[in-house]
């Protein structure tokens, strides 16, 4: 009798997670991890600015689910298996200690990277699992026997029991080829969390300014995120944005990314409030100048280019706005809308939506429906989440998943 062989293609979070996963429940599976490229966890290394997002301060499944435009449903399960507070506890058991920042996203305490990397690269040695840079699969077959013949980059073949495919977002289709090759199909891939390109000068030259909480929206299509919004000078950036492109993925790729974008500046304040504001204004400061008098948090230099927006000429006291013109400021504030003509450039996108279709999966154990002892996890699957820790932890999730899965079938073959 010999031992189960198990082959993970993927040296990433997702990958490193289950072949360690795998190896510590069922030590005498043989593990073998194969990586394409010449450097294990590079995503890691870079993400969160070298410091390393591990995962988000959230510790209820179902509202950490809310915070992925594809996958919620899916994922509700598998967290309520392993969520983010696992993740804490797995890292920091391991000496890895995690804090929370403001916004809820959690780094290890020495802000970098490496940390995690060590970490994993240690726990993985330790398992025994065999790590291999520069050898990816051309290609894999599902024999009679069940087993999968691998064709590999350098020619070599090699076979396992069961295949853990964890290669990756397909930020074009041919990265998902081997999924497809053992029948499954992906979803069409499309770039999410990206900013709006504007060519509205007045927004440019505010390049730089922040408000602490805008709603922006796309009227007609019901798209709408509320959030801190930054001008830059290409257009519109900050959460507010990229929430609205990840919810909007598809169909504002559908709109060719050209598409009017509605901002509310002041939404803590309706518009009667608001009209109230304004008329409170010319009967308490008749003598001063509309733009000279922002409304908080407004900053003097936005507040200036929406009065200008609005119509009103910069020379114009309160006592002097007409009913006409506070109705226009009032419109202003309320919804500008400004004109999309793109988006980021590609290699400014953090996150591509698309991948292996979710119903061909069973989330109980990261295995295919449709080929018997073929696992995926992570940003292979058509999962992306928001950014702030969340893409990670979906890695982490289905990876403890699939490598628990593939270590209980641990029956020697005869």
């Amino acid at each position: 009798m010999s031992s189960r062989r198990v082959v993970v293609a993927g040296g990433g979070a997702a990958g490193f997670f289950a072949a360690i996963t795998c190896a510590q429940t069922a030590p005498n599976v043989a593990v073998t991890l194969l990586e394409k490229g010449p450097q294990f966890l590079s995503k890691v290394r870079i993400s969160g600015g070298g410091r390393c997002n591990v995962t988000h301060a959230c510790f209820e499944p179902r509202e950490f689910a809310a915070h992925y435009p594809r996958g919620e449903q899916a994922l509700i399960a598998p967290f309520k298996s392993f969520q983010a507070s696992d993740t804490v506890a797995w890292f920091e058991s391991r000496g890895v200690k995690l804090k929370t920042e403001r916004d809820g996203r959690m780094f290890p305490v020495t802000d970098s990277s490496q940390t995690v990397i060590d970490c994993l690269l240690g726990e993985a040695k330790a398992a025994g699992v065999m790590l291999t840079l520069n050898r990816g699969i051309e290609s894999a077959t599902r024999r009679a026997d069940g087993q999968f013949e691998l064709r590999l980059a350098d020619g070599e073949t090699l076979d396992c029991d069961r295949l853990l495919l964890a290669t990756g977002g397909c930020r074009v289709p041919a990265l998902g080829q081997l999924a497809i090759s053992l029948g499954h199909t992906l979803e069409p891939p499309v770039p999410s969390l990206f900013t709006f390109h504007l060519e509205a000068p007045w927004v440019r030259e505010l390049a730089g300014v922040s408000v602490e909480t805008v709603e922006a929206s796309v009227p007609g299509t019901g798209l709408g995120a509320r959030g801190p919004l930054l001008l830059t000078h290409w257009g519109l950036s900050g959460p507010a944005i990229l929430r609205l492109s990840a919810w909007g993925a598809r169909e504002l790729h559908g709109l060719d990314y050209r598409f009017l974008v509605r901002l509310n500046w002041l939404p803590h304040l309706g518009v009667d409030a608001l009209a109230a504001e304004l008329n409170s204004r010319r009967a308490s400061q008749p003598a001063r100048f509309v733009v000279n008098t922002p409304i908080p948090p407004l900053s003097a230099r936005l507040w200036e280019q929406l009065v200008c927006a609005a119509g009103i000429p910069g020379d114009t006291r309160w006592a002097a706005l007409s009913r006409a013109g506070r109705h226009q400021l009032v419109q202003q504030l309320h919804g500008t809308e400004l004109p999309v003509t793109g988006k980021s450039l590609n290699k400014d996108e953090f996150v591509t939506c698309g991948g292996v279709r979710l119903r061909e999966v069973n989330f109980k154990t990261m295995e295919s429906r449709l080929s018997p002892g073929l696992h995926l996890a992570g940003e292979l699957l058509d999962i992306d989440g928001l950014t702030g820790g969340f893409n990670f932890q979906a890695a982490w999730t289905t990876g403890w998943l699939a490598g628990q899965a593939l270590a209980r079938m641990n029956r020697p073959r005869e």
